[in-house]
């Protein structure tokens, strides 16, 4: 780990809480979402231990599993995967559309969409009753989305090459998720670490711009959800601060995750999650437009 990440770690958290969460930088087990626009858990989970695969049920979400045992090329090779019946998907990525809570006849937009697993878990969840636009600037980006779309069935998704910044002014939104560009603080592994203060500082940018932008197109007294896979504050609370004139923090309902490993968060009511041999580092909040 990059010795700049440790210190804004050990000012942020303090040297033992900062060396707990070094301690979950780790490579995690395969973890995946059942597609339930192609398949019912039970197909899958049967489908799954007849490979051989160790399953450990997730408390949290009944369409989500634990495997141990396999790696994702393993998996990769399943008719389950190639037939969009399954989506590899780690278990924080899974969070902000369950806190997003969408419902059929909705229109939802996924801001910072590709490569597109929180769009299908959307399309998923409203049975593809859902209208979802989902944005996302690189060209080569949006076309790998597109295929996952096609081949997990979420037909009723469209897909708009755009910054989400520049998004028509004019345009309103039942509910918004903003997976937002990060710095990845909460997910670094020992094969890799790209942090630096300059990724660092220009997410921090962005973050507050696409926020101050999503609000403007959320319908008043509508929800959206921000969310980072970083545990640093400036990303994550300092964001959410930045639009306290805009928007009211909705209280996550922690309880709904049973098992979900925090850290203390600045601001009541969000939620981040705790690196660890499962989990990466991520960050929800829930907000209102005022």
């Amino acid at each position: 780990m990059e010795k700049i990440l440790y210190d804004l770690l050990f000012e942020q958290y303090g040297g033992a809480l900062a060396d707990e969460i070094a301690g979950g930088f780790v490579s995690r087990p395969v973890t995946l979402r059942v597609n339930r626009l192609k398949a019912g858990a039970d197909e899958v989970f049967e489908e799954l231990s007849r490979v051989g695969a160790e399953l450990c049920p997730v408390k949290w979400y009944a369409d989500a599993v634990i495997i141990k045992n396999l790696r994702e090329s393993d998996i990769r090779k399943l008719d389950l995967y190639k037939d969009g019946k399954i989506y590899l998907q780690s278990l924080s990525s899974m969070l902000p559309p369950l806190i997003l809570e969408p419902k059929e006849g909705e229109s939802i937009l996924d801001m910072a969409a590709a490569p597109g697993g929180k769009t299908t878990q959307i399309a998923a969840m409203t049975e593809g009753k859902a209208n979802v636009t989902a944005c996302e600037k690189n060209k080569i980006r949006a076309e790998r989305m597109r295929f996952n779309l096609e081949r997990q069935g979420a037909g009723r998704v469209s897909v708009m090459i755009c910054d989400s910044r520049k998004l028509d002014p004019h345009f309103r939104f039942d509910k918004i998720l903003l997976d937002a560009p990060c710095s990845g603080s909460g997910t670094v592994v020992p094969e890799s670490c790209d942090f630096s203060m300059e990724l660092y500082e220009r997410s921090m940018k962005l973050q507050r711009e696409l926020l101050t932008k999503a609000l403007g197109l959320l319908r008043p007294g509508s929800r959206m959800v921000y969310s980072t896979c970083s545990v640093l504050r400036g990303e994550n609370e300092d964001a959410i601060g930045s639009v306290k004139k805009l928007a009211r923090v909705l209280p996550i309902d922690i309880s709904r995750f049973e098992g979900v490993p925090t850290l203390p968060t600045a601001v009541p009511g969000t939620l981040l999650v705790k690196p660890t041999e499962l989990y990466e580092g991520f960050f929800a909040a829930a907000l209102e437009r005022i």
